[in-house]
Parts: C-alpha cells; structure tokens; sequence
C-alpha cells in the first residue's frame, strides 16, 4: 500500500442501526477500489469486515474492523463498527479516532434507535457527518420519506446531495442536486440524462435548502443570493464543504450496495467534502513540561500515536491499533510508553484490511496503523521520551449484566483466567470479577448476548467452557433483638479430654460495616484471660456463613461475661468450639434476620416510557424517588432498588423502550429483607446445604 499524508488521508466511521447494511456498504466500496475482485456477502460469511467466526457464524458485526480503501490519490480509512447495542465499547473506540461519520440507514426500515444513537455519538464527539440510505433498489423504499423525518428530527441541517431515477419500478440512477444533472447507469459506466419531470418539484426543494447554506457561508455570498445571482458549482461544492465540516449541514445520499451503485459517488464525496486530519483538532498532556502539547495531526512535531484498540486473536497474535496524532512514524522507531514506563524498537508497522496486516514502512500524522506484540494497552500513548506525551482516554460504556460463571472442567480454571484475560484486554466493556465474598465468579458485559458471545469464543477459540448462571445477591445476616446463652463444651475420650464453658450476651451492635464487636465483662477468672482470644477466634469463624441462611453476618455484639475452665482438659479448642455453639445458639434466639443490598438506580428513557418504567420498578421492589428533565426529550428517572431485582434489567429495559433507554447503578446500603424474601432465601439455601451444593 502507498504512503499517504495528512492532507490526503479521510478517517470515516460507519455507524447505524444493526442490519442497516454498514458491511455490505465497506464490501461495496472494497469491490469498486480494487481490494476485492468480487463482491462477499454477510449471509456468505465472506466480508473483508466481518472476519471474525462468531461474526460469520451469527451474520452480524461484533468487533470494529478497519478497511483501508485507496480512492483518487486519497486514502479512505473505513471503520465498520457493530450496530448492536451489547457491542457499544467498539463503537465508541471507533468514534474516538474517526473524523467523520456516514450514518447508514436501512431505506426499508427508515430511522430506528440506531439511528438515533448514532446521531448522539456524533453530536457528543462533535462529528461531520454524512446519512447514506441502503437498499434502494427494493420498489416500495421511499427516499423522499426517510428525508422528511429526517428533516422533521434534525432540521433544516438535512441536505440532500442527490435524489433517484426509477424506471419501470428499478432502480436505474440520481439526480445530483448540486450540478441539477440526471445520471443513469449503463453497466459500470454513468451516462448524464435530462432530469425526470417527476424529481423536478424534489429538486428545487431540495437545490434551495442547500443555496441558503451556501449563502450564510459570507455575506458576499449572501448579498449576491439575495440579488438573485447563481453560483458556480466550484463556490457551491467549496461552501459545502465548510457546511459540512462545521456540522450545519449534514449530506444525505443513497444507493444499492447489492448492485454497487450509489458507491461510486459516496466515495468521491468522502474525498471532496469530509475532512482530512489536519481540519481537526488534538491535544494531549506533556508529562516533562507540564504543559498541553498540541499535536494537530502536524507531520513535523514529535512522535505520538494513541493506542485507540488491541486486537487479541489466538491464530494471528496480537495487534496494536493506532492512530498517529503527531510526526511520521517509520519502521524500527522506538517509541516510549508513559503509563507503563517502558521504552522499546516497535518493528514493523502495518495497516490492517479486516484481518489482513499489510506492512507498510511509514504512517504519517493522522493515519491509522497496528503494531504487531507490542505491549501496550488500550489507551495508552506512544512517544518519544524526549516529548513523553499522555492523551485523553476514551470514555467506554460502563457494563452492568452480570454473569456468574465456572467451568465445565475443573482443570481448566488457570486456562479460562488466562483467556479471559485475553478477551478483557480486547474489549474494555468485558470485565471479570472474583467474588470472594459469595465464592463465584462475575462477568460483566453490556448485556446477554455480549456475554453468550464470550462463551462461545471462550470455547470455539481457546477451547474452554463455561457454564454461566444467575449470580448470587450478596445478602447479609444480623440480628434485631437480645439473647444470653451459655454453652459447654465437653469430651471424654482417655487420657486429657476437652472442656470450654462460656456465657455470653448477643445484641445488635449498630454498625453493619463490621461483623462483629467482641467485648469480655468475666469477673474472678471464671475464665482464663489466655482463653479469650480464642472465644474471639471462634466469633471469627461462625461470622463468616451466619447460622441463618450461610450469609456473612455483621452488626453484631458479643459479650462474653462467665463461664468455667478445668485446670487440665481446658484448651483454646474447647474454648473456641464453645463460642462456636454458643453464636449459633444466641444468633437464632436474637430475633435473626436478612438484610439485602439496596442499589441506586438512574434509568434515563425518552418521556412517552417514563409510565412504563415506573411500573415494572414498583414490580421489582423499586421506590422511585424523583425524575430529572434533560436535553432532547428525555428524563432520568432516579430510584432504589433491591440488588436481586436487577437481574434480567438491561434485556427488559430494551424490550420496554425499544433500545432506547439506558440505566446505571451503584451499591448503596444494607436494609432487612421482607418476610417472603427472607423464608424464601432461607429455604432456597437450607435446600442447597441438604443437595450438598453449599458453596
């Protein structure tokens, strides 16, 4: 592949609903540049794109591939991301290095949730933006309608570049507003002809909204708009693509990715109107001088490159994805990591085409690349020690679905802890947490078919399997009233036996951070002060599964204030199984009770779903506690909930709302636990102790 420079790069992400046909578009546009000599098909499993087994298994993206296309003397850095909400943390490392979006739009399905979503990422990383629709070679698709919801959605900003030629109910070429010409396919030529009478009204329309663009660019350009001057297509096209850059207008254009047309002419609007790196901004932090660097995708400052993706694949190894913010970085550089302290040679430099590392000998400012076995994480910098550069991380979604899981084999725990490990430094929305506290281990992940997919990669590339559950809530034990019991323990078995007798005092200590408090009022030596810390020992023990249900007790005070010793069969043993029975016993008789973690949630959701989830949080224990009003028509509905009534939340809560509402939660006390949840629990574990499962 050539070397290209900044001004001659394009970095485009392709965002959208899921099946909105972003992977059949980059095939397109692979096809037409010359990478493919004949066009792959998701339901084939044969993309550039979608190169992964559980992609071409489930014929859906998964992972952000890059497709680097070589179009007119220019180099279109393609993003293919997933449209599926469970797979947002790829999204968003794409977005993150993107300089302009192409918003694809299904024309069968018009505007959906993906839609909107992605409209939303490019509004918070303030993205020029182009809306593409697909499928316009199906009959009964209506252009004009998905341009006037958009318009009615985004305003006067939606501009239409070109508008279609149907014959005889096909699809056979545009109108290009800008130039007012008609265009028609013939093979894999374009021959002009005279524009059909029934666009003429569309075309107006549509030629208007862009000349008021053109003339608020200047107030020459205004003066002569309103005089009735024309301008020539040169003034328009360079206008438009000032528009286009600040955000005030946002290009719509269409085609058939089956059929590769409409391709042609998106790729030559990449190249005219999208902006190259150096049209942007970047800045980063300089860790020697305490002062911003501003890089500015500027070829002639010091080396820096973000770590923007780390690729892990058991066949190929692992990748590096980079985006170079400064400088031009070659072959056998030897670039510094701040975060890791570590300087090191970083070999050779390629830029991937799916999963095919092309090596290449420089990338300059504002490319992007991969480095092959670099150790570097995602988000890390690369610079040079000189100028130790740190730039801002990306900011990935939270994950809150969480799993229990253990493996199918025993032998095979050191296996998945290291695969996994793998899978977490590749996806920074996978996280995987021992739970010490209730035995199991968690994970987490933007939602249930994010983690099925784990397991299925766990198992089809590393060979490991796992078997995923419901996890345990973290309840607590304590108790809520006063007991005093005595509790003798005594063995006779020849020689020494065993002797331990002590009374003690139960109560609630009022702190349930702590387990327990251990105080000793015994007067006259009725026992031994030697033996007291194994009386504490003994507390010690039975606090960690309560007597109740084999929950972790806190809250509790104990008092041991008599008892009795012999002088030859006392020991610390007898002393501590003594307060062992003697906790158990005062625990059961001090009014015990179970208290269950309380989160607090925030659901945010458009305004006509607030009733909706009010609803099911009353049914799920929930008290909600106030809603906020915020930008674009939505409220954040703020509540608390019990910790078990989340499982299950994410999948409901993109039933209820359509994939539009999103939540977040954090733990945030400790309450009793009604008298249902409690038997139930109660009898859920005593069934569990009597199969033998108590784990």
């Amino acid at each position: 592949m050539n070397i290209y420079t900044t001004d001659k790069i394009r970095n485009v992400v392709l965002l959208g609903h899921g099946g909105s046909g972003k992977t059949s578009l980059v095939e397109a546009m692979a096809y037409l540049s010359g990478i493919t000599s004949r066009m792959g098909k998701v339901t084939d499993g044969n993309t550039v794109s979608d190169f992964g087994k559980e992609e071409q298994k489930r014929q859906i993206s998964i992972s952000t591939s890059v497709v680097p296309i070589e179009w007119n003397g220019v180099k279109i850095n393609i993003l293919d991301t997933p449209g599926y909400f469970d797979f947002v943390g790829e999204v968003e490392e794409a977005v993150s290095v993107a300089g302009a979006a192409i918003i694809v739009i299904n024309g069968k399905s018009g505007i959906e949730v993906g839609t909107e979503k992605a409209w939303e990422l490019c509004e918070k990383y303030n993205l020029p933006r182009f809306i593409y629709v697909t499928n316009m070679d199906i009959d009964n698709v209506s252009y004009r309608q998905i341009v006037e919801d958009l318009t009615e959605k985004y305003g006067k900003k939606i501009a239409p570049f070109n508008l279609p030629i149907r014959e005889n109910e096909r699809f056979v070429g545009y109108v290009n507003v800008i130039s007012e010409t008609g265009n028609r396919w013939q093979g894999k030529d374009v021959v002009e002809v005279p524009v059909p009478d029934y666009n003429k009204p569309n075309l107006e329309l549509f030629r208007e909204t862009l000349m008021e663009a053109v003339a608020e660019t200047s107030e020459e350009f205004m003066d002569r708009y309103f005089s009735g001057d024309t301008f020539t297509e040169s003034e328009i096209r360079a206008a438009l693509r000032n528009n286009v850059i600040d955000g005030t207008i946002v290009p719509v254009s269409m085609g058939s990715n089956t059929l590769c047309q409409g391709v042609y002419t998106l790729l030559d609007d990449i190249v005219k109107y999208i902006p190259s790196p150096e049209d942007r901004e970047c800045a980063g932090f300089n860790a020697k001088t305490n002062e911003i660097f501003h890089a500015d995708y500027d070829f002639a400052k010091a080396k820096t490159a973000y770590v923007y993706k780390t690729m892990v694949d058991p066949f190929i190894g692992k990748y590096s994805l980079i985006k170079v913010c400064s400088g031009v970085i070659k072959t056998d550089d030897v670039l510094y990591n701040k975060e890791q302290d570590a300087e090191g040679k970083i070999g050779k430099l390629y830029v991937l085409q799916g999963n095919k590392p092309v090596e290449v000998s420089e990338l300059h400012a504002g490319d992007l690349g991969a480095l092959a076995k670099n150790a570097a994480r995602t988000g890390d910098t690369l610079s040079t020690k000189n100028t130790p550069v740190i730039y801002g991380k990306t900011e990935f979604s939270k994950p809150y679905t969480s799993k229990a899981y253990k493996p199918v084999n025993k032998g095979d725990i050191d296996k998945i802890s290291q695969s996994l490990a793998k899978l977490t430094e590749e996806d920074p929305t996978l996280k995987a947490v021992n739970d010490s506290e209730n035995r199991q281990m968690l994970l987490f992940g933007m939602g249930d078919q994010h983690l099925d997919i784990v397991a299925s990669r766990l198992e089809n590339e590393y060979k490991v399997k796992i078997e995923m559950s419901q996890p345990k809530v973290a309840f607590r034990e304590t108790i809520r009233k006063k007991s005093d019991v005595e509790y003798k323990y005594k063995k006779q078995s020849g020689g020494h036996g065993q002797y331990g007798h002590v009374k003690m005092r139960f109560e609630a200590s009022g702190d349930l951070d702590t387990a327990y408090v251990f105080e000793q009022e015994v007067v006259g030596g009725a026992v031994p002060k030697n033996y007291y810390p194994a009386v504490e020992k003994g507390l010690q023990e039975s606090v960690v599964k309560g007597p109740m249900a084999a929950y972790p007790v806190v809250g509790v005070k104990a008092v041991l204030y008599d008892g009795s010793y012999h002088p030859v069969d006392s020991s610390e043993m007898a002393f501590k199984m003594a307060a062992t029975q003697a906790f158990k016993k005062g625990f059961m008789e001090a009014g015990p009770v179970l208290l269950e973690p309380i989160a607090s949630l925030k659901v945010t959701v458009p305004d006509q779903y607030t009733g909706d989830i009010m609803g099911d949080l009353n049914k799920r224990r929930g008290r909600v506690l106030g809603m906020n009003p915020i930008a674009g028509g939505k409220q954040t509905i703020e509540s608390e909930i019990p910790m078990s009534g989340l499982y299950g939340y994410c999948t409901d809560l993109r039933s209820m709302t359509g994939g539009r509402g999103t939540y977040e939660y954090e733990f945030v006390r400790y309450e009793q636990a009604p008298s249902d949840v409690q038997e139930k629990e109660v009898a859920a574990r005593a069934a569990s102790v009597a199969e033998g499962n108590d784990d």
